[in-house]
């Protein structure tokens, strides 16, 4: 049904650079779904796939999952030459995509006991799925639930935490592992490849301060870029060293960094082998403020107005799908059409109702269709079965998220 590699595009597979025409075409297309409704622009996502490859240089992708949960579009994707590869959110996910997939890396440590059971009574899953590790705490607890003698041996990478640690600023970036300097790394590997029924295969260093925070615009921008700069300096020269120390602890098959926001700057780090992205295939609106790219919103999701409480604000029935992170309005769902439509600031998106202001609410009706566009991009499918997949202007198929398949991982 989603097949992201037949053809070429044209400027016609290019619709929503023409707004006015693009969403009202959304609305036309699902008038007879009932809201909320979701869809997946064919050609919008299979633009921001073959973009990402581009802006990778070259360095292969992993996929990240949790921004898209969705198996149709992971499959498709890596359909695609230059996508190689799964990174998982949870070892339950990453067991049930082993089924059909055979390199998968757990993007974070687990102690889901049940899931290790699992993993460990299974040689094929144990060869295809990759855990992550950043403490000898986590293989304690894999040797706890079956010795190294009586089960397969376990694939681990080890995360290694990719932030700024600046005098003047201070820690820049999120908190993931505690292993920061090359020592730090090359100490713990080598205890690492001594435990017995382990593998090290791989390290991850995922650099969200650069991946995950726009330059575009705000006053704050001269900064974020400045520090993002001295970022990139660091992590060349870090990567670089952890690399070339590694070689003589043991062989890995991977070194990876990225995130969508990054994808140039890890195609250029010559220490690294592969890139991860997702969130940049259905492209949520925080990648509106970075200056390097602009997707294409290849996902979006519309409510039905069901009020009016004054001429100038119209309510839609539900609109709170906000994403993770600080409780802020970036987290939230943005209006996107009507353009001009603004939440309210004592009430943002709302669990069951959301009020919009702006000039385009004096003009909306009671059951007139606003399109909202997500934040990152994993948030939808935990509130929807199914994505509507649109093409020139109808819906010619349906893909189900995770949840439609039965399925709610974290």
């Amino acid at each position: 049904m989603l097949d992201l590699t037949a053809g070429r595009p044209s400027a016609a597979d290019a619709p929503w650079l023409t707004p006015d025409l693009f969403w009202p075409a959304l609305t036309d297309a699902t008038a007879h779904l009932p809201a909320p409704v979701a869809v997946i622009h064919r050609e919008a996502l299979r633009h921001n796939a073959m973009d990402l490859l581009v802006r990778a240089g070259g360095i292969p992708i992993r996929v990240a999952t949790k921004s898209v949960r969705v198996r149709a579009v992971l499959d498709a994707v890596l359909e695609i030459p230059g996508y190689r590869g799964i990174l998982a959110f949870t070892l339950a996910e990453a067991l049930w995509l082993a089924e059909q997939h055979d390199d998968i890396v757990l993007g974070y440590p687990t102690a889901d006991r049940a899931g290790l059971s699992r993993l460990l009574a299974d040689e094929q899953a144990a060869d295809r799925i990759t855990l992550m590790i950043d403490d000898l705490a986590q293989l304690d607890l894999v040797d706890s639930i079956a010795a190294p003698g009586s089960r397969p041996q376990v694939r681990v990478a080890i995360d290694v935490d990719a932030s700024l640690r600046s005098p003047s600023l201070g820690h820049i970036g999120v908190r993931r592992s505690p292993l920061h300097s090359a020592s730090d790394v090359v100490a713990f590997a080598r205890r690492v490849v001594r435990r017995p029924g382990f593998r090290l295969v791989g390290l991850q260093m995922y650099e969200a301060q650069i991946a995950g925070q726009g330059d575009a615009a705000g006053v704050d921008a001269p900064v974020i870029r400045m520090v993002q700069a001295r970022s990139r300096d660091e992590l060349i020269r870090r990567r670089a060293e952890i690399a070339e120390a590694m070689v003589d602890v043991a062989p890995l098959e991977f070194l990876n960094g990225g995130g969508t926001g990054s994808l140039e700057f890890t195609g250029s780090d010559e220490s690294l082998t592969e890139a991860t992205a997702g969130s940049g295939l259905l492209a949520g609106h925080l990648f509106d403020g970075y200056r390097a790219f602009q997707p294409a919103p290849a996902a979006a999701f519309a409510f039905d107005v069901v009020r009016k409480p004054t001429a100038g604000i119209a309510t839609v029935l539900g609109g709170g799908w906000v994403a993770s992170g600080p409780a802020l309005a970036s987290r939230q769902p943005l209006p996107a059409w009507p353009t001009g439509l603004q939440t309210l600031g004592r009430e943002g998106a709302g669990e069951v109702q959301t009020p919009l202001r702006g000039a385009a609410a004096q003009e909306l009706r009671v059951g007139d269709r606003v399109w909202f566009r997500h934040a990152k991009s994993g948030e939808p499918a935990e509130r929807i079965d199914r994505y509507h997949l649109v093409s020139d202007g109808a819906v010619i198929g349906e893909l189900p998220t995770y949840r439609g398949e039965g399925k709610a991982f974290l």
